[in-house]
C-alpha cells in the first residue's frame, strides 16, 4: 500500500474515456442561454448528484468488486503460471524433436534429388545474341 497514489488514481489512463464533468456532459451554444442562476444551480445539482450517487455505489460495491477482480486475476496469474507456459515448454521441447525427424527426412530423401536436379541444371548455358 505504500505505493498506492492517493491523488493521481488513474496514472495509466485506463479510463480518460470517461468523461463525467459538467462541461463535458453540458453546453449552452450562443444565442441558447438559460438564466445564471439556473446554469449555476445545474451545475452544482450535477456535481452534487454525480458525486453522492457515486461514493454510494462504490461504497456497497467497490469492496466486493474488488474482491472479484483480485481474484479473477489471481486465477488468471495462476492458469499462465502454472498451466499454459509449462505446456507452451512443453510443446517446444516436442516441436523441436519434430522438426529435428523432419530436417532429416528432408536431408536424406529429398535433398538428394533436389542436388541432382541442381547438377543438371548447372549444364544449361544460356548465349546472348
Amino acid at each position: 500500500m505504500a505505493d498506492l497514489d492517493l491523488v493521481n488514481r488513474d496514472p495509466n489512463e485506463l479510463n480518460s474515456h470517461v468523461k463525467v464533468n459538467f462541461e463535458d456532459v453540458l453546453g449552452e451554444p450562443e444565442g441558447v442561454r438559460s438564466i445564471d442562476c439556473v446554469w449555476r444551480n445545474s451545475y452544482a445539482c450535477f456535481n452534487c448528484g454525480k458525486n453522492c450517487m457515486y461514493i454510494f455505489l462504490t461504497t456497497l460495491c467497490g469492496l466486493c468488486i474488488g474482491l472479484e477482480w483480485g481474484c479473477a486475476f489471481a486465477c488468471t496469474s495462476f492458469q499462465h503460471i502454472w498451466c499454459l507456459t509449462p505446456c507452451m515448454r512443453e510443446f517446444s521441447i516436442a516441436c523441436g524433436f519434430l522438426q529435428k525427424c523432419f530436417g532429416t527426412f528432408i536431408n536424406c530423401s529429398i535433398a538428394p534429388v533436389c542436388e541432382a536436379c541442381g547438377m543438371f541444371f548447372t549444364k544449361i548455358q544460356v548465349h546472348n545474341k
